[in-house]
């Protein structure tokens, strides 16, 4: 009889135990989360969106917008420029970023892209606002300060 109920008890603790993990495991909060830099640089604003599901990164969009809202990936001219400049441009590295996200699922471990690493310390200030959010489930929009 004592058998069984050290059996129960057993049993019963490694339930608790269990899913007093699980629930500290699963820290982000499944939903849309969106920030974007303080101010304009060199005419653009860069932003993020995230999408979170079952305590991950599930689509990630980085880009910039001007004033009028003209989105920097979509500009023809920008990237011939910077592509014979710098050797990369906007659609090229935010998807760079984007993937190395989803990939680490961390703002800390994003593999630098030449030629764009502004926007790469600004793609990681606003991921880790981002995360901040989505662990709090704030889908507010989220604002970085741009550095000076």
């Amino acid at each position: 009889m004592i058998k069984k109920w050290l059996f129960v008890v057993f049993v019963c603790f490694l339930c608790v135990s269990t899913s007093a993990c699980q629930s500290a495991q699963n820290t982000l909060i499944d939903g849309y989360y969106t920030a974007e830099m303080s101010d304009y640089e060199h005419d653009w604003k860069e932003f993020v969106t995230i999408c979170v599901s079952n305590d991950n990164i599930v689509t990630v969009e980085f880009n910039a917008r001007n004033s009028s809202g003209y989105i920097k990936a979509w500009d023809m001219d920008y990237m011939r420029q910077m592509n014979s400049i710098k050797g990369t441009y906007p659609n090229a590295y935010t998807r760079a970023y984007a993937a190395s996200l989803l990939k680490t699922q961390s703002a800390e471990n994003i593999d630098a892209v030449s030629g764009a690493t502004h926007s790469g310390g600004n793609f990681e200030r606003i991921i880790a606002l981002l995360l901040e959010k989505a662990k709090s489930g704030d889908t507010s929009l989220g604002i970085v300060q741009v550095e000076n």
